[in-house]
């Protein structure tokens, strides 16, 4: 199975956001945590690291998007001369 470069940036990217979500949450449930219940203040942090979540891989896909495609404008480009 031979992967594309492109697909592979993707599959990192998205692999590197989802271990940094469970690393803040994991975080957070051990510092937050009293007698086995977040406290308030985890909760709030909680739902602040899935917000970040969502925000980061917005912007994850907006590079990638940018990335791949002007990657693939400078290979579809003529760099010939006439």
């Amino acid at each position: 199975m031979d992967l594309e470069r492109e697909r592979v940036i993707e599959i990192v990217a998205a692999v590197g956001a989802v271990v940094v979500m469970i690393a803040t949450m994991m975080w957070v449930g051990s510092t937050y945590a009293t007698d086995g219940a977040l406290t308030d203040d985890g909760g709030m942090l909680l739902v602040g690291s899935v917000i970040f979540f969502i925000l980061l891989m917005a912007a994850v896909g907006v590079v990638l998007a940018y990335t791949v495609s002007a990657e693939d404008n400078d290979e579809d480009e003529d760099h010939g001369f006439d």
